[in-house]
Protein backbone atom coordinates (compact mmCIF):
# COMPACT_ATOMS: atom_id res chain seq x y z
CA UNK A 1 0.00 0.00 0.00
CA UNK A 2 1.38 3.42 -0.96
CA UNK A 3 1.68 6.22 1.57
CA UNK A 4 -1.08 8.11 -0.31
CA UNK A 5 -3.44 5.13 -0.01
CA UNK A 6 -2.62 4.82 3.69
CA UNK A 7 -3.28 8.54 4.23
CA UNK A 8 -6.55 8.29 2.30
CA UNK A 9 -7.61 5.32 4.44
CA UNK A 10 -6.78 7.17 7.67
CA UNK A 11 -8.66 10.29 6.51
CA UNK A 12 -11.61 8.07 5.61
CA UNK A 13 -11.74 6.84 9.21
CA UNK A 14 -11.60 10.45 10.45
CA UNK A 15 -14.48 11.44 8.14
CA UNK A 16 -16.48 8.40 9.25
CA UNK A 17 -15.86 9.35 12.89
CA UNK A 18 -16.80 13.02 12.47
CA UNK A 19 -19.96 12.10 10.55
CA UNK A 20 -21.35 10.63 13.78
CA UNK A 21 -23.49 13.13 15.68
CA UNK A 22 -22.62 11.29 18.90
CA UNK A 23 -18.88 11.70 18.23
CA UNK A 24 -19.23 15.44 17.59
CA UNK A 25 -21.27 15.76 20.78
CA UNK A 26 -18.54 14.04 22.82
CA UNK A 27 -15.85 16.28 21.32
CA UNK A 28 -17.93 19.30 22.37
CA UNK A 29 -18.31 17.70 25.80
CA UNK A 30 -14.54 17.47 26.13
CA UNK A 31 -14.29 21.18 25.28
CA UNK A 32 -17.06 21.95 27.80
CA UNK A 33 -15.48 20.16 30.74
CA UNK A 34 -11.95 21.15 29.77
CA UNK A 35 -13.11 24.77 29.97
CA UNK A 36 -14.78 24.10 33.32
CA UNK A 37 -11.50 22.67 34.63
CA UNK A 38 -9.56 25.72 33.45
CA UNK A 39 -12.07 28.28 34.76
CA UNK A 40 -12.60 26.53 38.14
CA UNK A 41 -15.93 28.37 38.36
CA UNK A 42 -14.34 31.82 37.99
CA UNK A 43 -15.64 34.41 35.47
CA UNK A 44 -13.61 34.74 32.29
CA UNK A 45 -13.13 33.37 28.79
CA UNK A 46 -12.97 29.72 29.90
CA UNK A 47 -16.26 29.98 31.80
CA UNK A 48 -17.90 31.64 28.78
CA UNK A 49 -16.72 28.75 26.58
CA UNK A 50 -18.08 26.31 29.16
CA UNK A 51 -21.52 27.94 29.21
CA UNK A 52 -21.81 28.40 25.44
CA UNK A 53 -20.67 24.84 24.70
CA UNK A 54 -23.08 23.45 27.33
CA UNK A 55 -25.98 25.17 25.59
CA UNK A 56 -24.80 24.18 22.11
CA UNK A 57 -24.56 20.51 23.11
CA UNK A 58 -28.22 20.44 24.05
CA UNK A 59 -29.15 20.84 20.36
CA UNK A 60 -27.35 17.54 19.60
CA UNK A 61 -29.60 15.84 22.16
CA UNK A 62 -32.99 17.00 20.85
CA UNK A 63 -35.27 13.92 20.55
CA UNK A 64 -32.36 11.68 21.60
CA UNK A 65 -34.54 10.44 24.49
CA UNK A 66 -36.34 8.25 21.93
CA UNK A 67 -33.26 5.99 21.73
CA UNK A 68 -33.45 4.99 25.39
CA UNK A 69 -37.24 4.79 25.26
CA UNK A 70 -36.85 2.26 22.46
CA UNK A 71 -34.28 0.33 24.53
CA UNK A 72 -36.65 0.46 27.50
CA UNK A 73 -39.52 -1.23 25.67
CA UNK A 74 -37.32 -3.68 23.71
CA UNK A 75 -37.05 -7.28 25.00
CA UNK A 76 -33.81 -8.09 26.87
CA UNK A 77 -31.18 -10.46 25.52
CA UNK A 78 -31.91 -14.13 26.20
CA UNK A 79 -30.25 -15.50 29.31
CA UNK A 80 -29.88 -12.13 31.02
CA UNK A 81 -30.60 -12.43 34.78
CA UNK A 82 -33.75 -10.66 35.95
CA UNK A 83 -31.82 -8.33 38.28
CA UNK A 84 -29.64 -7.10 35.40
CA UNK A 85 -32.71 -6.65 33.21
CA UNK A 86 -34.37 -4.50 35.89
CA UNK A 87 -31.21 -2.46 36.44
CA UNK A 88 -30.78 -1.96 32.70
CA UNK A 89 -34.40 -0.89 32.20
CA UNK A 90 -34.11 1.51 35.15
CA UNK A 91 -31.04 3.04 33.55
CA UNK A 92 -32.87 3.42 30.22
CA UNK A 93 -35.93 5.00 31.89
CA UNK A 94 -33.83 7.49 33.86
CA UNK A 95 -31.60 8.42 30.93
CA UNK A 96 -34.61 8.87 28.65
CA UNK A 97 -36.21 11.11 31.28
CA UNK A 98 -33.00 13.15 31.59
CA UNK A 99 -32.80 13.71 27.83
CA UNK A 100 -36.51 14.53 27.62
CA UNK A 101 -36.30 17.13 30.39
CA UNK A 102 -33.07 18.51 28.92
CA UNK A 103 -35.07 19.75 25.92
CA UNK A 104 -37.03 22.08 28.22
CA UNK A 105 -33.78 23.22 29.83
CA UNK A 106 -32.46 24.14 26.37
CA UNK A 107 -35.69 26.02 25.60
CA UNK A 108 -35.38 27.94 28.87
CA UNK A 109 -31.66 28.73 28.53
CA UNK A 110 -32.07 29.84 24.92
CA UNK A 111 -34.93 32.23 25.80
CA UNK A 112 -37.85 30.34 24.28
CA UNK A 113 -39.29 29.68 27.75
CA UNK A 114 -39.13 32.81 29.93
CA UNK A 115 -39.59 31.23 33.37
CA UNK A 116 -36.02 31.01 34.76
CA UNK A 117 -37.06 29.53 38.11
CA UNK A 118 -38.95 26.68 36.46
CA UNK A 119 -36.04 26.08 34.06
CA UNK A 120 -33.60 25.80 36.97
CA UNK A 121 -35.87 23.31 38.76
CA UNK A 122 -36.19 21.16 35.65
CA UNK A 123 -32.41 21.36 35.12
CA UNK A 124 -31.73 20.01 38.62
CA UNK A 125 -34.33 17.27 38.25
CA UNK A 126 -32.81 16.21 34.93
CA UNK A 127 -29.32 16.07 36.48
CA UNK A 128 -30.63 13.86 39.30
CA UNK A 129 -32.02 11.52 36.64
CA UNK A 130 -28.65 11.47 34.87
CA UNK A 131 -26.79 10.78 38.12
CA UNK A 132 -29.14 7.89 38.96
CA UNK A 133 -28.88 6.47 35.43
CA UNK A 134 -25.07 6.56 35.66
CA UNK A 135 -25.26 4.74 39.00
CA UNK A 136 -27.50 2.03 37.54
CA UNK A 137 -25.22 1.80 34.49
CA UNK A 138 -22.31 1.08 36.82
CA UNK A 139 -24.29 -1.68 38.56
CA UNK A 140 -25.15 -3.22 35.18
CA UNK A 141 -21.48 -3.22 34.15
CA UNK A 142 -20.50 -4.82 37.47
CA UNK A 143 -23.06 -7.56 36.96
CA UNK A 144 -22.00 -8.17 33.36
CA UNK A 145 -18.33 -8.27 34.38
CA UNK A 146 -19.15 -10.92 36.96
CA UNK A 147 -20.97 -12.99 34.32
CA UNK A 148 -18.07 -12.59 31.89
CA UNK A 149 -15.53 -13.57 34.52
CA UNK A 150 -17.48 -16.74 35.29
CA UNK A 151 -17.75 -17.72 31.62
CA UNK A 152 -14.03 -16.98 31.05
CA UNK A 153 -13.03 -19.23 33.94
CA UNK A 154 -15.21 -22.01 32.54
CA UNK A 155 -13.72 -21.57 29.07
CA UNK A 156 -10.18 -21.51 30.52
CA UNK A 157 -10.81 -24.89 32.15
CA UNK A 158 -11.97 -26.29 28.82
CA UNK A 159 -8.83 -24.95 27.13
CA UNK A 160 -6.37 -26.03 29.83
CA UNK A 161 -4.45 -28.22 27.34
CA UNK A 162 -4.00 -25.34 24.86
CA UNK A 163 -2.97 -21.69 24.91
CA UNK A 164 -6.21 -19.92 25.83
CA UNK A 165 -4.87 -16.57 24.58
CA UNK A 166 -4.75 -18.02 21.05
CA UNK A 167 -8.42 -19.00 21.23
CA UNK A 168 -10.69 -16.55 19.36
CA UNK A 169 -13.61 -17.03 21.74
CA UNK A 170 -11.41 -16.30 24.76
CA UNK A 171 -9.90 -13.26 23.02
CA UNK A 172 -13.41 -11.98 22.30
CA UNK A 173 -14.42 -12.36 25.94
CA UNK A 174 -11.25 -10.56 27.06
CA UNK A 175 -12.10 -7.68 24.73
CA UNK A 176 -15.66 -7.54 26.08
CA UNK A 177 -14.29 -7.54 29.64
CA UNK A 178 -11.98 -4.60 28.86
CA UNK A 179 -14.82 -2.65 27.25
CA UNK A 180 -17.15 -3.23 30.20
CA UNK A 181 -14.44 -2.32 32.71
CA UNK A 182 -13.90 0.96 30.85
CA UNK A 183 -17.67 1.58 30.83
CA UNK A 184 -17.76 0.89 34.59
CA UNK A 185 -15.01 3.45 35.23
CA UNK A 186 -16.84 5.99 33.06
CA UNK A 187 -20.17 5.41 34.86
CA UNK A 188 -18.54 5.87 38.27
CA UNK A 189 -16.80 9.08 37.19
CA UNK A 190 -20.04 10.40 35.65
CA UNK A 191 -21.72 10.04 39.05
CA UNK A 192 -19.01 12.31 40.48
CA UNK A 193 -19.56 14.78 37.62
CA UNK A 194 -23.30 14.86 38.37
CA UNK A 195 -22.58 15.46 42.08
CA UNK A 196 -20.38 18.37 41.06
CA UNK A 197 -22.97 19.88 38.71
CA UNK A 198 -25.63 19.58 41.41
CA UNK A 199 -23.22 21.01 44.01
CA UNK A 200 -24.07 18.25 46.47
CA UNK A 201 -20.53 18.30 47.90
CA UNK A 202 -19.13 21.71 46.89
CA UNK A 203 -16.08 21.53 49.17
CA UNK A 204 -14.89 18.17 47.84
CA UNK A 205 -16.24 18.13 44.28
CA UNK A 206 -15.19 21.60 43.13
CA UNK A 207 -15.73 22.95 39.60
CA UNK A 208 -12.13 21.94 38.83
CA UNK A 209 -12.71 18.36 40.02
CA UNK A 210 -15.97 18.26 38.05
CA UNK A 211 -14.17 19.55 34.97
CA UNK A 212 -11.33 17.04 35.32
CA UNK A 213 -13.65 14.04 35.74
CA UNK A 214 -15.94 15.27 32.96
CA UNK A 215 -13.00 15.77 30.60
CA UNK A 216 -11.70 12.24 31.26
CA UNK A 217 -15.13 10.64 30.73
CA UNK A 218 -15.49 12.69 27.53
CA UNK A 219 -12.22 11.25 26.22
CA UNK A 220 -13.46 7.77 27.12
CA UNK A 221 -16.69 8.45 25.22
CA UNK A 222 -14.68 9.73 22.22
CA UNK A 223 -12.62 6.54 22.30
CA UNK A 224 -15.77 4.39 22.48
CA UNK A 225 -17.07 6.09 19.32
CA UNK A 226 -13.96 5.24 17.26
CA UNK A 227 -14.80 3.25 14.09
CA UNK A 228 -13.42 -0.26 13.80
CA UNK A 229 -10.30 -0.56 11.66
CA UNK A 230 -10.31 -3.08 8.87
CA UNK A 231 -7.70 -5.85 9.20
CA UNK A 232 -4.44 -5.01 7.49
CA UNK A 233 -4.74 -7.96 5.09
CA UNK A 234 -8.08 -6.75 3.85
CA UNK A 235 -6.80 -3.22 3.34
CA UNK A 236 -3.93 -4.50 1.17
CA UNK A 237 -6.34 -6.57 -0.88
Amino acid sequence: MSSLDATRAELGLVVLYLNKAEARDKICRAIQYGSKFISNGQPGTAQNVDKSTTLARKVFRLLKWVNDLHALISPPAKGTPLILVLLGKSKNALLSTFLFLDQFVWAGRSGIIKNKEATDRVARLSLYCWMASSFFAGLVELGELKRLSKSMRKLARELRDTDKYENEQYQSKMKQSDERLLALVKAGMDVVVAIGLLQLAPKKVTPRVTGAFGFITSLISCYQQLPLRAPAAKIKA
